[in-house]
């Protein structure tokens, strides 16, 4: 990734931390190589970790991280969900991004290391806006811009979970049951919490055609809810066998 450092070793990181002057902001990126969303805020990264590297700019340094390979310093983090930024000085936790916002994630960095406009010629990288173009590169309506985001959302993980809360922290009853669903079954999957989000509550239960949460969506199509899971598991108690991680270490993609 250029200027971004793939950590593949618990004493690499170890040795790369100890070395960086206290001064430095260092920005961990947490992945998953099966996240989709992960590949796209690699790029978010990159160009970020580009528009630093001018003099101009504050002392940054930018880290990659496979939170299921190297699970001992995703728990150091509380990784729950990937992608997973977290920004760092003095061995201090300053700031956390979880999920693929490009805009909030450039926020927060430039928060702790004002960026020189000089370094970008006053502009913000082209990744912090596609979304909001479509493929001919024109401006997208209100709703087709929602739709086109609820489309990515919706296949972002082979497993998705829009819920009340997070799977940590479940907001019904019905979000913890699906969860502990997954759980029991090693089941890889991507969450979102639409209590964080009212355009994607509300866009979600139009694009979808189905009024209530949880959602579960596999490969990009709606299972259901609660009910529909238990019955797909009743009639195909293996529904969920291919998604299974192959080890017990639990990522959700945010």
């Amino acid at each position: 990734m250029g200027l971004v450092k793939e950590i593949t070793s618990q004493h690499e990181w170890e040795t790369f931390v100890g070395s960086l002057p206290k001064s430095t902001l260092l920005i961990i990126f947490f992945h998953a190589p099966w996240a989709a969303p992960c590949a796209q805020m690699a790029k978010v990264i990159e160009t970020l970790a580009n528009d630093y590297s001018a003099k101009s700019a504050p002392s940054t340094s930018w880290v990659s991280i496979n939170a299921e390979d190297l699970s001992d310093v995703s728990e150091i983090y509380d990784v729950v969900a990937v992608p997973y930024v977290v920004l760092q000085q003095n061995d201090q936790v300053l700031d956390t991004v979880s999920g693929s916002n490009a805009a909030a994630l450039r926020k927060v960095i430039e928060t702790h290391a004002p960026l020189n406009p000089d370094a970008t010629n006053g502009n913000k990288p082209d990744t912090i806006e596609e979304d909001s173009l479509d493929e001919n590169g024109d401006v997208l309506s209100p709703e087709e811009e929602l739709n086109k985001r609820l489309t990515g959302l919706v296949s972002a993980a082979p497993v998705m979970l829009f819920m009340k809360g997070t799977p940590s922290e479940p907001k019904c009853g019905f979000s913890r049951q699906l969860v502990n669903i997954l759980r029991e079954r090693s089941v890889k999957y991507g969450f979102f919490n639409i209590l964080a989000d009212d355009d994607v509550r509300q866009g979600l239960k139009k694009f979808a055609d189905w009024p209530t949460y949880p959602q579960l969506w596999v490969s990009g199509e709606l299972v259901g809810g609660l009910d529909i899971v238990k019955e797909e598991l009743e009639k195909k108690p293996n529904f969920f066998k291919k998604f299974s991680a192959p080890k017990g270490y639990d990522v959700t993609v945010a």
